[in-house]
């Protein structure tokens, strides 16, 4: 009689756990104000410019705005082929070159968002992934604004995006995220 009373609260567990998983897919599939906003905003793009090319490609240049999520991006400058960012007391070396990406983010949302230098990526043209270098960007930014600031809607701020690359390698493209868990947006370099 032991075992089948804890073998029956098992089950029940187990059954409301996964009802309450089956809830949360469902608010997030429906686009819900919970989690990055992704689906919603990627679905709101195409509904309310009805298949406009920039919201189903979602790819720009340098120097054009592009948008994923809550902000908006203008990367401005590329700058690669930097070997050392900081002073001679305080600074930090590349393993191969350092890629500074000047970009300005701006909050279109209605609500504060967390940006982070760490959800940003960048491509060569093989495809190679490289993610931020957090400690070079101490170095690269006066005020640190790209390594993990909360920006207020309608506000926005403009900081310097390091890569670490190899010597010989070009960067190709950007995808900036406006969350972790966002699709991103695609920034051509070449």
């Amino acid at each position: 009689m032991r075992k089948i009373g804890l073998f029956g609260l098992v089950l029940a567990a187990a059954l409301a756990f996964g009802c309450g998983a089956g809830a949360t897919d469902q608010d997030n599939a429906g686009g819900g104000d919970g989690g990055s906003g992704a689906v919603s905003d990627s679905g709101d793009t195409k509904d309310t410019k009805g298949g406009d090319d920039k919201g189903e490609d979602k790819t720009a240049k340098v120097g054009d705005p592009a948008r994923d999520g809550k902000f908006e991006f203008t990367v401005q400058r590329v700058k690669c082929g930097v070997h050392k960012v900081g002073t001679d007391l305080l600074g930090t070396t590349a393993q191969g070159q350092f890629c500074l990406v000047t970009v300005k983010v701006k909050n279109i949302a209605k609500e504060p968002q967390s940006f982070s230098d760490s959800y940003q990526k960048a491509y060569a043209a093989d495809g190679t992934e490289y993610t931020s270098d957090s400690e070079a960007a101490i170095y690269a930014n006066k005020d640190a604004a790209t390594l993990f600031n909360e920006i207020n809607p309608g506000n926005g701020i403009t900081g310097v995006l390091v890569f670490d690359i190899p010597e010989k390698a070009k960067l190709a493209k950007l995808e900036l995220h406006d969350s972790m868990f966002s699709g991103g947006v695609t920034v051509q370099l070449s």
